[in-house]
């Protein structure tokens, strides 16, 4: 022993090494599963707009005259095709008839007090990419849209 009182050992310094690979660990799941949930819900956003869009242009078509407005294939047909990179849309479309004061009639009747004018309603409905399954956190992707035009 030297004069100074102190053995020949050294103190080992924690130093941290190692201690961020441990956290990494500990918050990679919770990282992985908030980027899952971002990826879900943007697919979700994607096929609501384009649901949306399809649904605008089904009416836009069913609008154009009061012989498209019974064209439920033709509506069908443009709005499924102004979303060719989206499968499973189903679309829907209605017609109603409305009195110039807003009073609903038969669209096969006609109104005493003006012209009858005659609506048309697409509904498109899908199910949004589930990008990331867990059984932990639900999500259905289901979407809808709707749009409404009144016939010229």
């Amino acid at each position: 022993m030297g004069g100074n009182g102190r053995s020949g050992l050294r103190r080992a310094r924690p130093t941290g090494r190692g201690s961020a690979l441990v956290e990494l660990a500990l918050v990679s799941p919770v990282l992985l599963m908030m980027l899952a949930g971002v990826l879900n819900y943007g697919f979700a956003l994607r096929t609501a707009a384009v649901a949306a869009n399809a649904a605008r242009i089904g009416a836009q078509y069913g609008s154009s005259s009061p012989t498209t407005a019974t064209d439920t294939a033709g509506i069908r047909n443009a709005a499924l095709n102004s979303a060719p990179n989206v499968s499973g849309l189903s679309v829907a479309s209605a017609n109603s008839c409305q009195c110039p004061g807003g009073t609903a009639v038969n669209c096969s009747g006609s109104c005493s007090n003006g012209k009858m004018l005659m609506y048309v309603q697409v509904t498109v409905s899908g199910t949004a990419q589930d990008f990331f399954a867990y059984t932990g956190l639900p999500f259905s992707g289901a979407v809808s849209a709707q749009a409404k035009m009144r016939a010229q």
